[in-house]
């Protein structure tokens, strides 16, 4: 089995802001002629437009059996249980199929649990398998290995576990990737990798860690060294990846085809470069886009915490420029009304709010 699986989240986009059908089939082309077959997507995803990308550049032009196809409940869109049976019923049209392969309990926290749990959530998923609807369920994870030990307790039904897992995230006090993966260890469950390159920054890299992986003499990308790290946990079944480009596929492939974990001196390299990495200060946001759908202003938040990480390494003001032409047509900065609604549901606790007084401060 390939390891590498194709997430829909950062599909490449037009001029106008929407998914560029043509040149996503080309990647999924590309994707599945190269022998991978793993693709997921979730209703809130570019704007709910990715199960409909799903739809019309994989599920029409490949039979069923070409491909795996995962789809996630998200808590934003129900509010009781009632509510699930509509919901899953318009995942299935929007996408084409009659099954998923893999339905997750999306971004489960401490936060959204109970509205899980009240709504039968669990249950409602174990229905679904028992009558073909699905073949595995399981839940994506945002939070402590503690509460995931627990939630794993309360419902051991669950097959297989998504989890944010990096090298720069490893041991991380807030992320936790190592201990969630060890808590799905004991308990004996399949791990699903999400952010592996988290967000994509660990695909650009400081001239000083850049230097470290360049040294290795491999030529590689740096965020196949990220890619592979995930994919050399035993656990690990599937690494996903937000591809935007068909260079980022074509990479990405390169590597995966013939997948070779990563060797003692790749392992001592990436440490070195989590070292310096975790003194820099940065904002760690994987330009999920979950933050943009209650925002009531409009504020292309990821773009304006990416030009912040800039500002911070560089403290050029010409970024300034670059911002406005981010805002131009869409919420600024000081626009943030403080409601909250943005912070209630980043996967990563930013401190969001406190982060736009920032970029205030920087570029406006």
């Amino acid at each position: 089995m390939k390891k590498l699986a194709f997430g829909f989240m950062r599909l490449p986009e037009t001029k106008e802001g929407t998914i560029d059908f043509e040149e996503t089939k080309k990647m999924v082309d590309y994707f599945i002629g190269q022998g991978f077959t793993y693709f997921d997507t979730a209703y809130n995803y570019h704007d709910q437009e990715s199960e409909i990308a799903i739809r019309e550049c994989l599920v029409k032009r490949y039979n069923r059996n070409r491909f795996l196809l995962t789809d996630k409940l998200t808590a934003s869109y129900f509010e009781k249980e009632d509510d699930l049976p509509g919901f899953f019923s318009e995942q299935l049209e929007k996408t084409g199929v009659e099954y998923f392969d893999t339905y997750l309990i999306h971004s489960l926290n401490k936060r959204n649990y109970e509205k899980f749990v009240e709504a039968n959530a669990f249950e409602f998923l174990k229905k679904l398998k028992a009558e073909g609807k699905v073949k595995r369920i399981g839940f994506s994870f945002h939070d402590s290995a503690e509460f995931l030990d627990h939630v794993l307790s309360q419902h051991p039904e669950m097959e297989v576990v998504q989890l944010q897992f990096n090298y720069l995230d490893f041991h991380d006090p807030e992320v936790q990737s190592y201990e969630c993966y060890r808590v799905c260890e004991r308990h004996e469950k399949t791990v699903l990798v999400m952010e592996p390159v988290q967000g994509g920054n660990l695909a650009t890299l400081p001239p000083e860690g850049e230097k470290i992986l360049d040294d290795l003499g491999t030529g590689a990308s740096y965020a196949s060294y990220a890619i592979r790290f995930a994919a050399s946990f035993p656990l690990v079944e599937h690494v996903l990846s937000g591809m935007s480009t068909m260079e980022q596929v074509e990479d990405n492939v390169s590597f995966m085809k013939e997948f070779m974990p990563l060797s003692d001196a790749e392992y001592t390299a990436i440490d070195e470069v989590r070292q310096i990495l975790e003194k820099l200060e940065r904002i760690e946001c994987t330009f999920c886009e979950y933050c943009l759908e209650g925002c009531p202003t409009d504020i292309p938040i990821p773009n304006i915490l990416y030009l912040l990480n800039e500002y911070n390494k560089t403290e050029d003001r010409a970024l300034s420029e670059r911002y406005e032409k981010i805002v131009a047509r869409r919420g600024r900065a000081s626009d943030c009304i403080d409601c909250a609604a943005c912070e209630e549901i980043c996967p990563q606790n930013l401190c969001i709010m406190q982060h736009m007084d920032e970029a205030v401060a920087a570029f406006e």
